[in-house]
């Protein structure tokens, strides 16, 4: 790689200029597109559930930008679980409703919406002797929760310890009774919220990341705007507005206070930490191991690793200081040793770690059994602050805001536009295609002087990009240099930093290894590859 960092951005690029599907602004032409309009909605906060309402209101007609001061999908969202998933455990509450809701969008996302971006995954409930539960509930839960899924992933039953030992070999097998099966369905998140991005954008959206709200603008006590810093350039704008959404997250009371230093707080907060381990063996299926009766520790097969967790404990520290203690692991890995053996378990195995912060109601008790619920509350000065949910849902909560805006006394956001209830309820996210084509279409339509992709990398650009993989490989077929791997132990190229840069809104070496690619979760963002990337990204 000796003259990768010289590769241009892909508007001075000779091969590529040509052929680039998608421009993005440069972040100098987006401050000043920022600063001089007037837009009817500025969403703050770059999580799903802003770039989720931002999408929804640039479908309906609305002017919109959407800010944040990382990266998108830098904080909770990108430290999720990876599930599209009914939520088996509200079954325990009896919140069959949720459930079935939960599965009507995991359905449509992983199907309709975004096929190429999430994939189906069968999950083991194994039943130990003196484990919280039955195989006979479990078995009957199971039933029902695929019930509830109109049968969509099979009919959730009872399995025989053997046959589960044989797609899981680190499955613990002492004591192990009876396992239940159902099928829910799991995705990249960092991946999913970047092509939510480009829907919002591409709808008509102006986003910028790296952008931190200093204060907020005021006409007659209500507020109109926000006073924002580029963290990139130094640079202070600001963004004027008819309606404000604070869709910030952890952060919600923190920009809630400016807007009123009385305010109450409306949110508390739950770490959830994981880690990722390298595996050594096939996992054919994911465990979820019940606890207790309320709770449950995963293991999943991931991105060719295997990912563990999660915690659920109170914090009321710093949002941006969480992270994964001693502790956390600690717990992670003693959870997990229920039922996997203890050669999977080792800390040499370990090649990551994150935790993330779940947005719950204000209020007592154990933040284990807090519905997963969306909070929207409307301040002294009008700005509306929506906080909480789930992934599963991130469609179904842009759509309830996008009401909720609709239904406000005196209609700031006037008559000219779409009703949410208008719009085309499952429009696909940007590259929608089979994976498994893309995937024989990167392969057979190889270049003809230089080597064909490997198979690897065909599939992983196929169920990262769907569709838009096809730009990377121009990329690559244009630039020998651009085909090769960014490190030999993971499927990811060069042509993805490239892309990444000029399509993604990548900024940092962090937002191109750990949200855009997979590179930081494998273990393999060593200093040489962050200085190699960050070359690319400053156009070296």
């Amino acid at each position: 790689m000796t003259t990768l960092q010289s590769v241009p951005a892909l508007g001075t690029h000779p091969a590529a200029g040509s052929r680039a599907s998608f421009p993005v602004a440069s972040r100098a032409e987006t401050r000043e597109q920022l600063s001089k309009a007037t837009y009817d909605l500025l969403v703050i906060g770059g999580g799903i559930l802003g770039i989720s309402t931002a999408w929804h209101a640039a479908q309906s007609g609305l002017r919109v930008a959407l800010v944040d001061a990382g990266d998108f999908a830098g904080a909770t969202s990108s430290a999720s679980s990876k599930l599209l998933h009914g939520g088996l455990r509200y079954l325990q509450t009896g919140a069959v409703k949720l459930v079935a809701e939960n599965h009507f969008e995991r359905r449509a996302v992983s199907r309709q919406v975004a096929p190429h971006l999430a994939n189906p995954l069968t999950f083991y409930l194994p039943v130990y002797k003196g484990g919280p539960h039955g195989a006979a509930k479990l078995g009957a839960g199971v039933f029902a929760y695929s019930a509830l899924s109109a049968f969509g992933d099979g009919v959730g039953h009872l399995l025989s310890p053997s046959k589960a030992a044989q797609d899981v070999p680190e499955l613990r097998t002492d004591n192990l009774k009876a396992v239940a099966v159902y099928g829910d369905d799991q995705m990249n998140d960092s991946r999913m919220a970047l092509m939510t991005v480009r829907a919002a954008v591409e709808a008509g959206a102006a986003v910028l990341n790296h952008a931190e709200v200093t204060g907020l603008r005021f006409t007659k006590g209500r507020v109109t705007g926000a006073e924002l810093k580029d963290r990139m350039s130094g640079d202070e704008f600001g963004v004027n507005a008819r309606l404000v959404l604070n869709a910030t997250g952890p952060w919600v009371d923190h920009l809630r206070k400016m807007e009123n230093p009385d305010a109450d707080p409306s949110i508390r907060l739950s770490k959830g930490a994981h880690l990722v381990l390298k595996r050594t063996a096939p996992w054919k299926a994911a465990l979820a191991t019940p606890i207790d009766k309320y709770r449950i520790t995963f293991a999943l097969p991931w991105e060719d690793m295997l990912l563990l967790g999660t915690t659920d404990e109170v914090y009321e520290g710093d949002p941006a200081d969480v992270k994964v203690t001693e502790a956390d692991t600690a717990q992670i890995l003693d959870e997990a040793a229920f039922s996997i053996r203890d050669q999977q378990l080792s800390r040499d195995l370990i090649t990551y770690s994150f935790a993330g912060l779940r947005v719950l109601p204000g209020g007592p008790g154990d933040t284990s059994k807090a519905k997963r619920e969306t909070v929207v509350t409307e301040g002294a000065g009008g700005m509306l602050s929506v906080a909480g949910g789930k992934w599963t849902t991130f469609r179904h909560i842009g759509r309830t805001v996008m009401k909720k805006l609709e239904s406000l006394p005196g209609h700031p956001l006037g008559d000219d536009y779409e009703p949410i209830s208008q719009l085309q309820k499952r429009l696909p996210l940007p590259g929608i295609a089979n994976p498994r084509a893309v995937a024989h279409r990167l392969l057979v339509d190889g270049p003809a002087p230089g080597p064909r992709m490997a198979a690897d990398t065909a599939k992983h650009l196929a169920t990262h990009y769907g569709s838009l993989s096809f730009d990377i490989a121009r990329l690559a077929n244009e630039n020998p240099e651009l085909a090769e791997r960014v490190s030999p132990d993971a499927p990811e190229i060069w042509a993805q930093v490239v892309y990444a840069r000029d399509h993604e809104w990548a900024e940092t070496a962090d937002d191109v290894l750990r949200r855009r690619t997979t590179l930081t979760i494998r273990g393999l963002a060593t200093d040489e590859v962050r200085g190699k990337v960050q070359d690319v990204l400053d156009g070296k």
